[in-house]
């Protein structure tokens, strides 16, 4: 219940927590196992933020469960970045795990993930730098009492690790409020004569999807400022299907749904489909196949399945089966109604229908694209 005077509530009642609470025991374990150098204000070394990231068992048993499934470099690349003074730029299409890894770094690095900037196009300067009390500020003039500080700003003041998602989407003239930030690791306040340093610990993780070229691309003096680190999407299908089961489950805990090794099997289906449509080809290299708008990426993966087993909990038997997946994998997949449409039916029809074991699939995909 909420709390009535802060109106707060439980851990256990948050649909979804920040990963610093969320992982607070492997943090926690990893902390107190962590004999390695630290970088300043760094709450664990980068080898156990990598771990914390990728997974591993530790000298006293505990299993530290891997948050990203993908290339071990990429990671350490990222965790050694932020441990310099150069910024870290996670780029890639989309579903590609970059607000994950920045949540869960920004998490084991400074054990706060919420310092945040959600890029729109609509992102003030202000969102970036500082803004101010009005209140204050007619009552008693500009002071730092009538000051409201950005999550930058409180980074840069405190040696944490802000966060600023979405990059590309914030106006050029917006963005461009970092550079001086990034490298004087200065924030002026011209209307007090004064500034605010960031202190050691301070760095910036910012993410951008690279479908987003063109819409506000970055100038060469702010990405000079970013060591840049480029997020693939999974390069097996058996990596992608236990990302997706890994997520599903943590997914369908919270949300009180069934899961289980029954749905194992859509699971496998809806990667193979979303991979196939996605590369242009069938697994066995067999069949070309044309490729729809959409991304098709992991992430819609995962929302497919955790939507199918709501389905399946609430109108089934609690079996996640093919009638509970195929109108999620049709939304993901005809985005223009007219060309994805077709593109569809030809593989349902060419791939689909004639693949072994995929009946029960076919017709209820059938069943919703009629």
């Amino acid at each position: 219940m909420p709390d009535s005077a802060t109106g707060s509530v439980s851990g256990a009642e948050v649909l979804r927590p920040h990963a610093e609470h969320a992982f607070a025991d492997e943090l926690a374990a990893l902390d107190a196992q962590d004999d390695r150098p630290r970088p300043a204000r760094w709450k664990l070394s980068p080898w156990a933020v990598a771990t914390y990231l990728l997974g591993g068992t530790l000298p006293d048993g505990t299993v530290i469960t891997p948050k990203y499934v993908g290339p071990r470099r990429i990671v350490e690349v990222a965790v050694t970045t932020l441990a310099t003074d150069r910024a870290l730029l996670l780029l890639g299409v989309p579903g590609t795990a970059k607000t994950w890894v920045s949540e869960h770094l920004a998490a084991a690095v400074s054990g706060d993930s919420t310092l945040l900037v959600q890029g729109t196009a609509g992102t003030p300067e202000e969102a970036i730098r500082y803004g101010w009390n009005y209140a204050q500020l007619l009552a008693h003039g500009p002071s730092r009492d009538a000051l409201v500080p950005s999550p930058v700003m409180r980074a840069m003041s405190e040696g944490m690790t802000a966060r600023v998602e979405e990059l590309t989407r914030i106006p050029a003239d917006v963005q461009d409020t970092l550079i001086t930030i990034l490298s004087e690791k200065t924030l002026p306040i011209p209307e007090l004569g004064q500034e605010v340093q960031g202190v050691r610990g301070f760095n910036l993780i910012a993410t951008a999807n690279d479908r987003d070229r063109g819409v506000n691309d970055l100038s060469s003096a702010l990405r000079r400022r970013f060591n840049t680190v480029v997020l693939p999407l999974p390069q097996s299908a058996e990596a992608e299907v236990d990302i997706v089961a890994r997520r599903v489950d943590q997914l369908g805990r919270s949300l009180e749904l069934p899961t289980g090794p029954e749905g194992f099997d859509e699971i496998r289906r809806v990667v193979t489909v979303f991979r196939e449509l996605r590369d242009g080809v069938t697994t066995d290299g067999r069949t070309k196949v044309k490729s729809p708008s959409g991304t098709l990426s992991t992430a819609e993966a995962i929302s497919v399945v955790t939507n199918g087993l709501a389905l399946a909990a609430h109108f089934g038997d609690g079996v996640l089966r093919p009638g509970d997946v195929a109108a999620g994998i049709l939304g993901a997949v005809v985005r223009d109604p007219a060309a994805d449409r077709v593109i569809w039916q030809e593989y349902l029809e060419a791939v689909v229908r004639e693949r072994d074991g995929w009946k029960d699939f076919y017709r209820a995909c059938r069943e919703v694209s009629a």
